[in-house]
């Protein structure tokens, strides 16, 4: 194709006092004025809840001044900044003992843990309260009508944890990833994937296949979230995922900058196993299970590869699509 030669070069690298009383005229006045209301916990320096709220304050301020630099292996991107990143709107609610217990065990950022006041004990309540110590997350412990209203209503059985907004990278920081590794870049981006178990899916093969990063547009697409953290059993904190305005715009910077771009359909002109261009700078486009991709970002694509499957299964989800064909460019990359 026109140009291939020279986009494979070309990638770069006081409480109120009470008055005395009438009739002491002022005698023990100390002793007549009290001590006002009684500080909440989270106010009293020596409370366990003041030294929680003191963390969460610090966790909160380091998440607003972000990092200049890459995060290492297994660190949170939630907990710090990429450069240029941006963040989730919200925090996310996780309710439920076992949601709970998954969410930690998979490596799940956690701002707070929520747990009810006079909570029954069992081996997952332990669980959560024992990880909370270990990782200092602040635990709190707040009564069955907050925690209600936390969840909105939710089934919580007494505990739940809040997400913090996770921190976006940008484009360009997958790119730099590509050229600080010294491999070819590789890309995986997402057209129209709505269930954030697929991007978690997507995430856990990006990184079993050491792809630089994922890419997923604003709108109408999934994000990372508690779902997609735990199905991507801990990849969400080494693969960065960089959010894009839109998803054509930044497939042409791409191409401008010397990445092929592949994308994978059942209609494809190529099989997987002749993917093209694998071991060249590479962006892998999986679209949505069903539709596949959409008009524009096909007519942005290189090549267009099909993976072969038996007639009785209409198609393939991203988070397989995205396996094999990782798969494949690493068994090429290899050989």
């Amino acid at each position: 194709m026109a140009g291939n030669s020279e986009r494979r070069g070309a990638v770069r690298k006081g409480a109120s006092k009470k008055v005395a009383s009438a009739g002491t005229g002022g005698k023990n006045r100390r002793a007549l004025e009290g001590r006002g209301p009684t500080p909440k916990a989270e106010d009293r320096e020596y409370h366990p809840a003041h030294k929680a709220k003191l963390a969460a304050e610090r966790r909160a301020v380091a998440g607003t001044r972000g990092t200049s630099g890459r995060q290492s292996a297994g660190a949170s991107r939630s907990a710090g900044g990429a450069k240029g990143g941006r963040k989730s709107s919200t925090h996310e609610i996780v309710s439920g003992r076992n949601s709970v217990v998954e969410a930690i065990r998979a490596g799940i950022p956690v701002s707070t843990v929520y747990i009810a006041s006079r909570l029954e004990a069992d081996d997952r309540t332990r669980e959560i309260i024992s990880a909370a110590g270990n990782s200092n997350y602040p635990l709190l412990e707040v009564s069955r009508a907050e925690l209600d209203r936390l969840t909105d209503g939710s089934v919580h059985q007494g505990v739940a944890i809040q997400v913090p907004p996770y921190e976006y990278a940008d484009d360009d920081d997958l790119l730099d990833a590509a050229a600080e590794s010294d491999r070819p870049a590789l890309i995986v981006a997402l057209d129209g994937v709505t269930d954030p178990r697929n991007l978690g899916a997507v995430l856990r093969s990006a990184g079993a296949f050491g792809a630089h990063g994922v890419l997923v547009p604003e709108r109408r697409a999934a994000g990372v979230t508690a779902s997609a953290w735990k199905v991507s059993a801990g990849a969400a904190a080494r693969v960065p995922v960089a959010r894009v305005t839109n998803l054509v715009r930044t497939l042409q910077g791409l191409k401008a900058a010397g990445v092929f771009v592949v994308g994978l359909d059942g209609g494809g002109d190529v099989s997987i196993t002749d993917l093209p261009y694998a071991n060249d700078p590479l962006v892998l486009v999986v679209g949505s299970e069903g539709k596949g991709l959409s008009r524009l970002v096909r007519e942005q694509c290189d090549a267009i590869a099909s993976i072969p499957i038996a007639s009785a299964v209409e198609s393939l989800n991203a988070g397989v699509a995205a396996g094999i064909a990782l798969f494949e460019v690493a068994r090429q990359r290899s050989s």
